[in-house]
């Protein structure tokens, strides 16, 4: 099993890196999120549990035996909370983009940035 959810976060990296490189913002921004998505299954994978009994450190031990390991559950929790506020912030800068160029190909954007740069063509307020 481990076997299939190592080729299932390559085959999701894969695919992530492959749209990233993309030139549309939509295809960047979901690909970004397939990239959280990946991250989440590895790290989920890394710390896969062992027990069924829960972290919990029964009174007079002092040291945590035979349970599930809670790093990783936290690890994961506080990874999907970043990739969620990412994908929110990538989502409105494409809105914003959209917005202000009428297009969401980076190429484009960025000539209508040099074409738009007042400095360049020597025109001060």
């Amino acid at each position: 099993m481990n076997i299939l959810y190592a080729f299932i976060a390559a085959g999701l990296v894969g695919c992530s890196v492959y749209m990233v490189l993309s030139r549309n913002i939509v295809r960047l921004l979901l690909g970004l999120s397939l990239m959280t998505t990946a991250v989440n299954l590895v790290l989920f994978q890394t710390g896969r549990n062992r027990s069924a009994q829960p972290p919990l450190i029964s009174e007079g031990d002092l040291v945590l035996t035979g349970s599930a390991d809670p790093v990783p559950q936290a690890l994961i929790l506080t990874a999907i909370v970043i990739g969620m506020a990412l994908t929110i912030m990538f989502t409105v800068l494409a809105l914003r983009a959209y917005r202000g160029h009428g297009t969401l190909l980076s190429t484009e954007i960025r000539s209508a940035e040099r074409l738009g740069d007042p400095f360049e063509h020597g025109v001060t307020e």
